[in-house]
């Protein structure tokens, strides 16, 4: 049983069947936000969510970055992530018409950023992962 469903921009359905979600800077114990630090947060979040979710392929949903006006320090300007980092496993109908619907389905592992602790649920999801290309994206398993 899924946690969630999504409706997709593209009218698709997809069902998130795990989610992980953490602190963005909740581990930050000295220094400050900055591109190097987000962009290697960014690395380790992908490469644990393919371990995490092995044969499945890897989706980052390009997370919106902030400025604020302080202080630039040794590694740049301070830049900003979104609050809560998520990485989902979404499960949908199989993307080939040919494949049996009972025996196949897709599936993509989505990485993305949100401000708030809340799980991504119908048309409510973010905008971003609602416009996932999941056709693009995603992969059919065999059940």
């Amino acid at each position: 049983m899924a946690l969630a469903r999504v409706v997709l921009a593209s009218g698709r359905s997809v069902d998130l069947c795990e989610l992980r979600m953490s602190s963005t800077y909740g581990g930050l114990l000295e220094g400050y936000p900055c591109k190097p630090l987000n962009d290697r947060t960014i690395d380790r979040l992908l490469r644990s969510a393919g371990q995490a979710f092995a044969g499945a392929p890897v989706h980052l949903v390009p997370p919106p970055r902030e400025y604020p006006d302080q202080y630039a320090g040794a590694f740049g300007p301070v830049e900003v992530l979104p609050a809560v980092t998520c990485v989902g496993s979404f499960r949908s109908e199989a993307l080939d018409p040919a494949h049996d619907r009972a025996l196949y389905r897709s599936r993509l592992t989505v990485v993305w950023f949100q401000t708030a602790p809340h799980v991504p649920s119908g048309c409510d999801a973010e905008p971003a992962l609602r416009d996932l290309p999941w056709e693009r994206l995603a992969e059919d398993e065999e059940l």
